[in-house]
Order: structure tokens, then sequence, then C-alpha cells
């Protein structure tokens, strides 16, 4: 039963970074393209992110009580909701709305409670020498398909667009409107959410805290926390500054980056964001090996540094293929951090804290990115000058996290490294 509960995890996080790679190519050209402001598109999108915060806040402080299926089935169903409603109406207020509450991936990566319940029932399942590794592979199999996702985006709308093409052709009317294809890449993201929740559901008990391991309800608990709630607030604290830096620079904001930049259609930033998620996949899958060799915080650290100077790099090279090739540098190194980091995360907290460790700091890092998009939306749509200069102010801010992730936890080791 644990390898086929492992299996439909794996299978279920495909299926949704898929949905988050689709998304992160069209989401902001399909708001600018439905009239949408950069100052408008940076609130929805900021919104997007602190609703998705305050969700998964308590879905996952309260998962190992409640149940760790039953919060992801409810995540399944506002990530449907919150797609319908972004493609059914154009008009600011409902959108704002379906942001706050729904479940909206703007960066290509994860939002909702999903990431942090997995985490806990992927390490419920495997003994603690195996659980980097899984880990590693379950970032491979996320990053593939986000790859695939944003691949598969630019041909929906190469398709849609030459589809209504050929009618208007036909038929002798305007050239078709824009926002059409990307709608169509929108419903595409609502319908995943139908198959996660089919996937869910084949789930078996053996996901949840086991009876022997539930703590004793007469210790006081925050958050779903007990022994370990200074150590993950630590984590928390600095995981939301190195959110903040990245949400200068999610996929959507590349990707509009180098539509204005360069001028590279949907297709051909399908592909560049294809490439840059298959590299930072095959990365993941060092991130085991040397963290045995190293040590998870210094593989955490000592990968991400170079990986932030080639973002910053990335808007002042002068060609789109120098460009591109710093881009796809840094994405293939830059993701080593993420399964050491949630290892280090499990590794370090109690087996009836891990929900709400992983939600706790996942809530951290949606509070870092939520406020991002405000100030990063209006230079990167609204002003070609400044565009460039999110890459910059994110690689800085993150350099700033991994040299204070180092100070305050090399001393801190998870028991497989004592």
């Amino acid at each position: 039963m644990p390898r086929r509960d492992v299996a439909l995890l794996f299978a279920a996080r495909s299926v949704r970074m898929f949905g988050y790679g689709l998304l992160s190519v069209v989401l902001v050209l399909y708001l600018a393209s439905i009239g949408l402001a950069g100052g408008e598109i940076g609130l929805l999108l900021a919104l997007t992110l602190v609703g998705d915060a305050a969700i998964t806040l308590w879905l996952t402080t309260h998962a190992d009580r409640i149940g760790r299926r039953r919060v992801l089935l409810a995540g399944a169903v506002l990530l449907l909701a919150a797609g319908l409603v972004f493609a059914a109406t154009p008009v600011f207020a409902v959108l704002l709305v379906a942001a706050t509450i729904g479940v909206i991936s703007p960066s290509g990566n994860e939002v909702g409670p999903f990431l942090a319940v997995e985490q806990a029932s992927l390490a419920q399942l495997v003994p603690a020498e195996h659980r980097t590794r899984l880990f590693a592979r379950y970032q491979l199999t996320g990053s593939l398909a986000t790859a695939a996702g944003a691949l598969t985006a630019g041909a929906v709308v190469q398709l849609v667009t030459a589809a209504a093409e050929g009618a208007d052709t036909a038929s002798l009317a305007q050239a078709p409107d824009p926002a059409t294809a990307y709608r169509a890449v929108i419903v595409a993201y609502a319908l995943v959410g139908v198959v996660l929740a089919g996937l869910i559901a084949l789930v078996s008990p053996a996901v949840e805290v086991p009876e022997t391991q539930v703590r004793d309800e007469t210790i006081r608990t925050r958050l779903g926390l007990h022994r370990s709630q200074r150590v993950v607030a630590g984590l928390a604290v600095l995981f939301a500054l190195d959110a903040f830096g990245g949400g200068f620079v999610m996929q959507s904001f590349i990707a509009y980056w180098f539509h204005q930049r360069f001028g590279l259609d949907p297709v051909t930033l399908g592909w560049l964001l294809f490439g840059a998620n298959i590299l930072a996949a095959i990365s993941a899958l060092a991130a085991a090996p040397l963290a045995k060799r190293i040590g998870l915080v210094n593989t955490m650290v000592f990968t991400h540094l170079p990986s932030n100077v080639l973002l910053i790099l990335v808007p002042l090279a002068p060609t789109l293929p120098l460009a591109a090739g710093l881009l796809l540098a840094r994405f293939a190194i830059s993701q080593m951090d993420v399964p050491t980091r949630q290892s280090y995360t499990m590794a370090i907290v109690e087996p009836d804290e891990r929900s709400a460790a992983a939600g706790v700091t996942a809530i951290g890092r949606s509070i870092g990115v939520s406020a991002s998009p405000l100030l990063a939306a209006p230079l990167i749509v609204g002003s070609a000058a400044l565009a460039g200069l999110p890459f910059v102010i994110s690689g800085v801010l993150k350099i700033v996290y991994d040299v204070a992730l180092w100070h305050r936890f090399r001393a801190v080791r998870p028991p497989e490294e004592s």
C-alpha cells in the first residue's frame, strides 16, 4: 500500500504542476489582454498569494487532525473553482474574489495546501534514510510536469489562434482576440482540479498520522506545533525572505519580460520555460547524494548562491541567446535546495507536527511572495527602462537569505546527520 500511495501522490503532484506550468506562460498575458493595467495585475497576483496563505495556513495546521486526504481534496476543489471563474469573466472585482479564495499559481510554483500535506504524507510512508532521495524525485516529477505544462500552453495558444484565424479569414472578420487563445489554457487549468480530485480519492488512510504518534491532547500547541515552535518560526521567516525575492521573478513575469524585451511569442516562451524546468528537474537528482556528502543545510546554501548571481546577470545580457543562456544556467542549479529544504523541515520536527511545520513554512513563503507582485508588476509591465530591475532585486534578496540561513541553522542537524 505505501508504494501505491507514493505513486498516487506523485501522480497528483504531476497533474497539479502541469496545470501550474500551463498557467505560468499565459496568466499575465491573459490579464493584460482583457484590459487590466499593470497595477491591477500586481494587486490581483498579490491577493492571490495572500488568500492562498490564509486558507493554506488553516488547512495545513489542521490537516494532521482532520485528515490529510480531506485537506488535499479541498485544495483540488478550490483550484477548479478559481480556474473556472478566471476563464468566465473579465470583471476585476470578481477575479479579485476568485484569486483571494481559490488556488491560482502565477509563478509556476506550488500554491495551496498540497505541498505541505504531501510532504508530511510522503515522510510518513518512507524511512528517514530514503526521505531526501524521495523528495528529490518528488521535485523532479514536479519540474518535469511544469515544463510539460509550459510547452503545452504555447502549443494550445498556437492551435487556438490558428483555428480562429482560419475561421476569420473564411468569414472576412477581424483578427482573433488573443484573450480567446489564452482563455483556452485557463480552462485547461481548471480541468486539472477534476483530475486531481480523482487521484486524491484513491489515496489510502496510510498517509494519515498513526494513532500511536498523535500528540497528547494536554500538550499545548500553537498552529499545530509543540516542541518545534521556535525552530519552525525561524525557518518560516527565512523562507519568507527567499520567497519575497523569488516573487520578483515569477515565471509569469519572466515570460512577460522575454516577450517585451526580445519579442518572444507564447510558443517560444513555452520552449524556453520547458528547457528551464527540465534543467531544474535534472538538478534535483543531484541534491540527495550531495546532501549525503556535505549535509542538507550546506547543499541548500552552496547551490543557491551562484544561481542568484546568474539571476542578477540576466537583464544585463544584451542579446536573447545570452539572456536565455544565463536563465537556463540559473535554473540548472537554483532548485537543488528545494528537496533538501523539504527533507530538512520534515527531519527536525515530530511526526505529528509535519503537516503543520510544512504548512507554516509554506505560509512564510506565501506571505513573502505575496508582496512582490505589487512592486514587480508595475516595473515589468509598465516601464521598459526598469523592467530588468526585479531580476537584480530578487538576486540580492536571495543572497541575503542564503547567508542568514547558513549562519542560523548550520549547527541544527537532522537525526541522520548527527
